[in-house]
């Protein structure tokens, strides 16, 4: 059975691709992670994740994946402490964001990348369940200061797009990547 190598060490990135029956190693590629300005930059992050591990995996397939939250043409990254992760969530109250991740398989010499969008519209968030959310420490290692798939779904009205891109991996996105690639997705 094919393995892939995940450059990255985001635990929900693993139990996604656990949840679809992959076999895979993680491998943290040690990336030093700049702020993100663009959506182009949320694919360039990708690729120079898996571009790192892949050096060690000549002859594996390497995914990196990278999620940046974009807010009135502001990308908010992963918030730095508490009273960042207070003010990205006040930002984000009663507002329409989106959710881009960038995506990059690579093989030997062979590199694709891509990036999957999704909308999300946030209902108002009152002040004090902004402090109850933020002291619950939810927030303070994603993008956006959010957790769809945790506590932070009870802010979200709706999505519109896929709700695996806003977790931190677009599965269909990503299967399609694989296949295309001849990575076999249910091998047994």
């Amino acid at each position: 059975m094919k393995r892939l190598i995940l450059a990255s060490a985001s635990p929900r990135r693993a139990q996604l691709l656990a949840q679809i029956g992959l076999k895979f190693l993680i491998v943290k590629s040690g990336f030093d992670e700049t702020e993100i300005y663009t959506e182009k930059e949320v694919e360039e992050m990708a690729l120079a994740k898996a571009r790192i591990v892949s050096a060690h995996f000549p002859r594996e397939f390497v995914l990196g994946a990278d999620t940046a939250v974009f807010n009135g043409g502001k990308a908010l990254g992963k918030p730095r402490d508490e009273t960042e992760a207070a003010e990205m969530l006040r930002a984000l109250s009663g507002q329409v964001h989106s959710v881009i991740t960038g995506l990059a398989l690579i093989k030997g010499q062979r590199e694709i990348a891509g990036r999957e969008k999704t909308f999300v519209k946030m209902r108002s968030i009152k002040e004090e369940e902004i402090a109850a959310y933020v002291s619950s420490g939810e927030p303070l290692d994603k993008a956006g200061a959010y957790g769809i798939q945790g506590k932070g779904a009870v802010f979200v009205e709706k999505i519109e797009g896929c709700y695996f891109n806003v977790v931190g991996l677009p599965l269909a996105r990503l299967t399609s990547m694989l296949k295309s690639e001849g990575f076999p997705i249910w091998e047994k």
